[in-house]
C-alpha cells in the first residue's frame, strides 16, 4: 500500500488502542505524519514519534483543538464492553462522535473514517451473508450497540450534509496485543460452555487487515468523493465455526479446548438472571453472562463483504492460519506456563 493518504495531519482517537495502534503503526510505516487523541499518554507511542493529545471525547473544546490543521480523522476511539452504565456509553459513543463531527466541519478536516461495529444490526437472530441494507434492530440488549448506532446514524447524516465520511465495520477483531476478545477468552476458559449446537459460523478480521481496510477507505473516499455516507463491512472473508475459532484462540494460549454445552435457552436465562443480581445488588464487575453475549454465542452472524472489495480494493492479507501462528508466538509465555 504506496499512497500516500494525506499531505497533511492525520488524527487517530483512540491512537492507544489496539485498532487505533495499528492504524498509527501503519500510517508511520507510510510516512504519513500522525497526532493521536487519547485520554492517556502511551510510550509506544512516542517510540513512532507520534504527537500525543491527551483530551477527553467528550470535551468539545479539546476535541476541536486536535482536530486544527488535519486533514483526515481516523475516529476508532469509544466505550467497548457489555455491561456498564448506559450514561457513559452514551457520552462517549454518541456524545463523543458528536463533537468529532462538529470539530471537523468547524475546522475543515477534508475527510473523516469512523469505526462501527456489525453489533449496530444486530438482533438476536442469525446473519448470514447480509449486507449494508440490512436495518438497525428496533431494540437493543446492550449499550454499546445501541449507542454505537446513534454515533453511525450521525455520520451518515453528517456525510448527507456535505462532510466527507465513510463507515467501517470490522468484526471481531483479534491478534496479538488484543485487550479485549482473547483476554475475555482466556479469563473464562475453565467456565465457557458453548451455547447452542455450536455450529454458527461467524465473521473475525485480524488486527493488521482491520488497520488497512480503514487506511483503504481514507484513499478511496479522496479518489472516489462519491462513497462518502456508505458504510462497509470488512472481516476476513472466511466464515468460521465460532466456537472453533474460540478454541483455536485457547490452543494459541495452551489452553484445553471447550467441550460442554448449553442451550440457547438456559444461556439465555442465565444472562437475564445475572442482568437482574447485578443491577438489584449493584453488584462490582461485569455478569459473566448477559442477554446479549449469550444470543451472540448461539447465532450466526457473517456478512457479505462485496462492497468493501469494490469500492475500498479491500482483500484481508493475513489468513486466520497465519494470524494465529502470530497470536501464537505472542501468547508462547502463556503457553510455557501451561505447561506442568
Amino acid at each position: 500500500m504506496g499512497n500516500k493518504i494525506a499531505d497533511g495531519d492525520i488524527l487517530v482517537t483512540g491512537g492507544g488502542g489496539f485498532l487505533g495502534g495499528a492504524i498509527v503503526r501503519e500510517l508511520v510505516q507510510q510516512g504519513e505524519t500522525v497526532r493521536t487523541f487519547s485520554r492517556g499518554h502511551y510510550t509506544g507511542l512516542d517510540d513512532l514519534g507520534v504527537r500525543q493529545i491527551r483530551g477527553d471525547l467528550t470535551d468539545p473544546e479539546a476535541v476541536e483543538r486536535a482536530c486544527r490543521g488535519v486533514e483526515v480523522v481516523f475516529h476508532t476511539a469509544a466505550k467497548p464492553g457489555v455491561w456498564g452504565d448506559g450514561k457513559v456509553y452514551y457520552s462517549a459513543n454518541v456524545t463523543g462522535t458528536g463533537n468529532i463531527l462538529r470539530a471537523c466541519r468547524k475546522t475543515g478536516v477534508a475527510r473523516l473514517i469512523h469505526t462501527s461495529s456489525p453489533s449496530v444490526i444486530f438482533d438476536g437472530t442469525d446473519m448470514e451473508g447480509i449486507d449494508e441494507t440490512a436495518p438497525y434492530p428496533t431494540y437493543y440488549t446492550a449499550h454499546y450497540p445501541r449507542t454505537k448506532a446513534l454515533a453511525e446514524q450521525a455520520v451518515v447524516a453528517a456525510a448527507a450534509e456535505g462532510l466527507p465520511a465513510v463507515v467501517i465495520r470490522p468484526h471481531l477483531i483479534w491478534g496479538p496485543g488484543d485487550p479485549h476478545l482473547t483476554p475475555r477468552i482466556l479469563k473464562r476458559a475453565a467456565r465457557l460452555r458453548i451455547v447452542g449446537n455450536g455450529r454458527n459460523r461467524v465473521d473475525t478480521i485480524y488486527i493488521d487487515n482491520a488497520a488497512k481496510a480503514h487506511l483503504l477507505a481514507a484513499q478511496a473516499l479522496r479518489d472516489r468523493p462519491e462513497i462518502s455516507g456508505r458504510i462497509y463491512f470488512v472481516s476476513q472473508d472466511d466464515p468460521i465455526p465460532l466456537w472453533d475459532m474460540i478454541n483455536a484462540i485457547l490452543a494459541a494460549a495452551g489452553k484445553p479446548p471447550v467441550r460442554r454445552t448449553i442451550s440457547k435457552r438456559q444461556a439465555a436465562f442465565a444472562g437475564h438472571l445475572m442482568e437482574w443480581l447485578y443491577r438489584a445488588f449493584r453488584l462490582p464487575g461485569e455478569p459473566p453472562m448477559t442477554q446479549f453475549v449469550a444470543e451472540e454465542l448461539a447465532t450466526a452472524h457473517w456478512f457479505d463483504i462485496t462492497a468493501a472489495k469494490r469500492d475500498l480494493g479491500y482483500r484481508p492479507e493475513i489468513s486466520i492460519a497465519e494470524g494465529l501462528k502470530r497470536l501464537a508466538d505472542s501468547l508462547s509465555p502463556l503457553r510455557k506456563q501451561a505447561v506442568p
